[in-house]
């Protein structure tokens, strides 16, 4: 095919352009919004905004809420994870991981979230007994672990509130964080801190530090954390690894386009 018939080609699906639009808008609004407004926003006749979004919530690429407002459905993350699972990012991780020396002691990971879970893309386990053995793979409730702090603590209050609309995950220690409002407090101390601390809410007696890992928009993608004894957690050391994991995650981020 030539330059003429790709470029005739392209201009002949008036529909995925709009489509594209449509879901574009929606992630840069940050908030649910009412079909009327997007309609409006990006110029669309009503007849043809009608029939794109009833087939992009048919395919769960838009979700409608109960009072009709319009967001991202699930489908992108899927596809946000396969991209992330297939490019260079997890090799990424495991260079950065490799060159610093600092952490060859103690477990690091990387993560994505997929609901209000986090799934695990690469692990490196250290050699400290902590009670856990990081797999690729494997899914814990986001809220208690290091990274799925980091990524929600990179969004807005109204998207953390979206992705938990009813029941709170069941705490796997004591000291899992108890609800969603305790979780939102945690997130504002996260963010003035620069890093997420895991107290002990995955697994007593250990502590972790996180990092969100961003895309080109700033949208947080995954998430780098460093686990190790909560014997050695003291305000220095979580500060000194907090430091390391963010300068990963910012090395990270700027792999994907970020310029932040």
């Amino acid at each position: 095919m030539d330059e003429g018939e790709t470029g005739g080609a392209a201009q002949s699906v008036p529909a995925l352009r709009r489509a594209v639009a449509i879901l574009d808008h929606l992630a840069e609004c940050g908030e649910p919004i009412s079909a009327a407004r997007l309609t409006k926003a990006l110029g669309l006749p009503k007849s043809t905004a009608h029939g794109l979004l009833l087939v992009l919530v048919e395919l769960d690429l838009v979700a409608r809420s109960p009072e009709g407002l319009l967001r991202p459905g699930p489908r992108s993350l899927r596809w946000s994870n396969a991209f992330l699972a297939q490019s260079d990012l997890v090799e990424a991780f495991r260079r950065q991981v490799a060159a610093d020396e600092h952490l060859s002691d103690h477990s690091v990971t990387l993560s994505v979230l997929d609901g209000a879970d986090v799934v695990y893309l690469a692990c490196r386990n250290g050699a400290a007994p902590l009670g856990i053995t990081f797999r690729i793979g494997m899914r814990l409730s986001a809220p208690f672990t290091a990274t799925g702090k980091a990524m929600f603590a990179a969004m807005t209050e109204a998207d953390v509130r979206r992705a938990f609309p009813s029941r709170w995950p069941d705490p796997l220690t004591p000291r899992s964080v108890a609800s969603l409002d305790a979780f939102l407090k945690e997130l504002e101390a996260t963010r003035q801190r620069g890093h997420s601390v895991d107290d002990g809410q995955v697994r007593l007696g250990m502590a972790c530090v996180g990092a969100a890992v961003r895309d080109a928009q700033g949208l947080p993608v995954a998430g780098v954390a460093l686990s190790f004894l909560e014997a050695e957690a003291s305000a220095a050391v979580l500060d000194r690894f907090g430091n390391r994991l963010r300068a990963i995650a910012e090395a990270l981020s700027r792999s994907l386009g970020w310029r932040g």
